[in-house]
This record gives structure tokens, sequence and C-alpha cells, in this order.
């Protein structure tokens, strides 16, 4: 392989007796290079989003979330708890109930998700990192805090430092029938607010994060939750501890993990990237196309030497190994150069920021990340085409002379 590689070397970068193969293999050359580059910041920028999207829903979704199969809520018993607890993947265990009601401040209401939350929810959840306003806290001084959405807080008209007057929780009687006065059909009760948090307007115009035992209390359900939400340690496989979980809690239990709570989200990422990546592929073959006209011209300015090879000995096989070669070359040239130029343009995106995202954004920088994975997955395209670029007129054109 040795003398092919030599001889496609030289055909590559030494002068040809017609200039037009020179620029037809720059034309080729640089075709490969900009599809190579654009696949891999196509690529990294989808990366980049679905991170984004992870690190958003990271701070308010569980790694692992239990819920009852059946029915809204339901009371753990202490032998599960324990399992649980003993579990060394596991690292915190979060209760929560949650349910809808109606939050009042002066004269505005708005109707909202109101998540009662154990006391190391926060800590387990790094919601404290989505910090907006005030001090997160569930309690204070013994009386129960409501850490607010920045929806809910901007439709209330709540400004942390100047909250005069407590919150006011409405949640529906669990048992109420229809009454003449509609205010014995609920129930209420004030709590103080400590914060106000912001990720993403799903959550910042849904939830209203308060204690435990103050939802347990509005809603009636002293003992219930509807949900345990669990941290895992360190880098754990979260399929196999959530195999682990379901085969404590049961068949009476739904166990899923943060993708799968969100499964149309990051299936719609996964599926978009990889469209794109056929989409731009396409683009890529047009440009491999060039390959092909460059590599028949060459054959044919060539003929002189591959008949002074041929009398030398040279058989068919090792003069289609040349010209095969001398594709490969264009190909992994072109393909080097492209994939250098969109790490470099994909590294001063991650790194110094180059393209800007609106104000109202949750980045200010577009979101790029660079996986090795995506680089492999471009070179093998571009060698595998630019393979079959190169067959074409081998196969084809060397028969003839």
């Amino acid at each position: 392989m040795r003398v092919p590689l030599f001889i496609s070397k030289r055909y590559l970068f030494s002068k040809k007796s017609h200039n037009a193969i020179n620029i037809i293999t720059a034309i080729a050359v640089s075709g490969i290079a900009v599809g190579s580059m654009a696949l891999i910041i196509v690529l990294s920028g989808f990366n980049g989003l679905e991170r984004l999207v992870e690190g958003m829903y990271s701070s308010f979704d569980p790694e692992i979330r239990v819920s009852p199969a059946q029915g809204k809520t339901f009371e753990l018993d202490s032998v599960r708890l324990l399992q649980l607890e003993e579990m060394a993947e596991l690292n915190e265990v979060a209760f929560v109930l949650e349910e809808t009601g109606l939050l009042k401040y002066k004269d505005k209401q708005v109707f909202g998700r109101i998540k009662g939350v154990s006391e190391n929810f926060i800590e387990m959840s790094g919601l404290d990192s989505a910090l907006y306003d005030g001090q997160m806290n569930l309690k204070s001084e013994g009386y129960p805090m409501a850490i607010l959405g920045y929806g809910i807080a901007d439709k209330l008209g709540i400004f942390v430092q100047h909250v005069f007057e407590p919150l006011v929780v409405f949640a529906a009687k669990r048992t109420a029938k229809i009454r003449v006065n509609p205010d014995e059909a609920f129930r209420s009760s004030a709590i103080g607010i400590s914060s106000i948090f912001t990720i993403n307007p799903e959550f910042d115009y849904k939830y209203a994060i308060v204690p435990l035992d103050f939802a347990q209390e509005i809603f009636d359900h002293k003992g219930s939750i509807s949900a345990l939400e669990i941290s895992t340690v360190g880098n754990s496989n979260l399929d196999e501890v959530k195999k682990r979980v379901q085969e404590v809690m049961g068949t009476d239990f739904i166990v899923e993990t943060r993708y799968e709570i969100n499964e149309i989200i990051y299936k719609t990422n996964k599926s978009e990237k990889w469209i794109t990546y056929l989409i731009l592929t396409f683009i890529l073959i047009i440009a491999t196309f060039n390959v092909i006209g460059s590599l028949t011209i060459l054959i044919l300015d060539k003929r002189g030497d591959i008949n002074v090879l041929r009398s030398m000995g040279a058989d068919k096989k090792l003069i289609r190994r040349i010209f095969l070669s001398e594709g490969f070359l264009i190909s992994a040239l072109g393909g080097a150069i492209g994939l250098t130029i969109g790490f470099t343009l994909t590294l001063l995106q991650q790194e110094v920021g180059l393209i800007r995202l609106g104000v109202a954004s949750v980045t200010e920088f577009y979101p790029v990340a660079l996986e090795l994975g995506d680089f492999l997955a471009v070179m093998a395209t571009v060698l595998v085409l630019g393979f079959i670029a190169a067959y074409l007129p081998v196969r084809f054109v060397l028969r003839k002379l």
C-alpha cells in the first residue's frame, strides 16, 4: 500500500499538465471542507441546546421520580423507605406533594401548581442555583415560606423586598359539596414569601414551592405524598438505579428517570439533530461529485504514467489503488481542514462567545458543546463518501484505458 499512497501524494501536491485539474481538485477539497465544517458546527449546536435544556430541567426535575400507578397520593411505609436509604447509589430522597391551588396576594390572584417539598429538596435539586431574588428558605423562625416562580410572582405583582402582606393559598376541600356560599368549599392558609426563582417559562409561570407539611395541611393529605424525588451518587447509571428502585417499590409504583419524565423534549432534540445531519450529508454528497470530476480528469491526464507503470509490471490492482488513494487523500484533506475550522469556531463560541442571543434569552450566547463522537461520525462519513466517489471513476474510466 506504500507505493500507491506515495504516488497518489505526488499526484495530489505536484503540478499537473493542465491547470484545470488543480482548480477542480481545490474545489473538491474546499467543498468537502465546507460540508465537514457545517456538520460539526451544527452538531455541536444541537449538543449545546441539549445540555442547556438538561441543565434547566435538572434544577427542578429529579434524576429519578417515584409516583403511584393508581391514584394521586400514597403513604410510604417505613420498610420501603429504609430499603431505599440503604441503597448506596442513592444520595437524597425528597418527599413531594403536588396539587393545583389558587394563590392570592392583595387584590391579585392566579392558579398554579403548589409543590410541597421536604427540607432537603432545595439542596438536592440545585434549585438555589436558579435564585432570582430573596433568600431561598422554606421556613423562617418556624413560619412557612413560599418560593415562587418568576412568572407567578410577576402576575401577582410580588417583589421580595417590598412584601408587606402574606400570600394566601386556597385549595378545594376534598369532601366539599355544592353550597350556597362558595367560600365554604375552599380551605385557605397564609404563608410568607422568601424568594423567587427563574428557570424557564414552563416552570416560572407554573410553580410555587412550599413546605411539605403546609401542603399536606392545605390539601388535606396529612401523611400522604404524591411522589418521591431521588438524586443519585456521582455518575450512577440511572437505568440501573431505576431497576433497583422499581424492585423495592413494586408494581404499584411508576419509577421514571429524568429523561423519561421529559421524554418528548429529549427525543425531539435528538431527532432534529440527526435529521439535520442527514440533510447536511446530502449537501456533502453533492460536494463529493467534484472528487469524481477531479479523478476522472487526472486519470486521463496521467495516461502516459499509467502506460509506463504497466510496462514496469504494475497490474490493474496497483493502478486502481493509486487513484483510490488519490480520492481518499482529497476527501481526508478536505475533512481534516473542515473539522479543524469547525472545531476552532465552535471552541471560540464556547469559550469567548461569537454569536449572541436575544436579551430575553436564558443564556447570553448560543450554546455549543464539542463531542468526540460527532468528529468521528463526520470523518467516517467524509471518508466513506470519498471512497465511493473515487471508486466510480477508477472502476469505469481505467477500464477504457
